[in-house]
């Protein structure tokens, strides 16, 4: 009995420890071929996939209002050109730092 203790203790505890390694990284696996113009409104923001570490292929991932995510493919013409648009509506509701107004001095006359 000793000897099987001290034979599966080391295994378990290995086996624990090369578990624990293994993170899941939350990767896009498949591209979304195709957006309709009207689901391509509602996105808000975007961010890149690249491929490195457990993610495999590059992608841009859109946001859309509700939170749901559609991963693409940034090779495609209407992902750049949704990027584009996400980017130009980013600038346009930027506050715009307003000038200091010129006050005029009285005229003393």
């Amino acid at each position: 009995m000793r000897f099987n203790t001290l034979f599966f203790l080391p295994i378990l505890s290995c086996l624990c420890l090369a578990l624990a390694q293994i993170t899941y990284d939350d990767c896009c696996l498949k591209y979304v071929k195709k957006m309709n113009p009207g689901t391509q409104k509602h996105a808000v923001a975007y961010r890149w996939q690249v491929t490195d570490g457990g993610c495999n292929i590059p992608a841009v991932i859109f946001t859309m209002r509700g939170g749901r995510d559609f991963c693409t493919d940034p090779r495609e013409r209407w992902v750049t050109d949704l990027i584009k648009k996400i980017d130009e509506k980013v600038v346009k509701n930027e506050p715009r730092k307003k000038k200091p107004r010129k006050h005029r001095r009285p005229s003393r006359g």
